[in-house]
């Protein structure tokens, strides 16, 4: 496995658990937050603007 693999497995792991609002015991809820909602919509943009240049800049 080569450093790009191990990073983009972390930073899937990590979008899945800001996603889905799992968090460690005996911290403060933050998954129904404001906070939280915007965080989401940010990331849905984010991943959509990565599909759009990954499928423009596909050749054919």
């Amino acid at each position: 496995m080569n450093w790009l693999f191990l990073l983009g497995l972390a930073v899937a792991i990590a979008a899945i658990a800001a996603v889905t609002g799992l968090k460690p015991g005996k911290t403060r809820p933050v998954a129904h937050s404001r906070m939280m909602g915007v965080a989401r919509v940010v990331l849905v943009i984010f991943a959509v603007v990565l599909a759009w240049v990954a499928f423009r800049g596909r050749p054919g």
